[in-house]
């Protein structure tokens, strides 16, 4: 079985991106220094959803953080993202 891991990619709309990075921001309470990055990932493993959000948290002051969201880019909601801000919070 071959996978082309280089095929086209699905297209997001950068207001999508953004509005999902305005979420993080806000769940996970980041300051205006912090870099978000918000992609779209295909998984090949066993188990593994075929599609996931992946947010990245990029600070100076600490270390990268990455958070995994198990649907597409286009269904992720804001609830979504208020639980992962929920989950980080109980981790600190």
């Amino acid at each position: 079985m071959t996978v082309n891991l280089f095929g086209p990619k699905p297209e997001h709309s950068r207001a999508r991106t953004t509005q999902i990075k305005a979420w993080a921001v806000e769940a996970l309470g980041l300051s205006d220094d912090v870099a978000v990055m918000v992609t779209e990932l295909r998984c090949t493993e066993p188990g593994c959803p075929p599609l996931e959000t992946v947010i990245a948290v990029l600070s100076q002051s600490v270390q990268p953080r990455q958070y995994k969201i198990h649907k597409a880019l286009a269904e992720v909601t804001h609830a979504d993202i208020r639980t992962l801000g929920l989950r980080a919070s109980a981790e600190v």
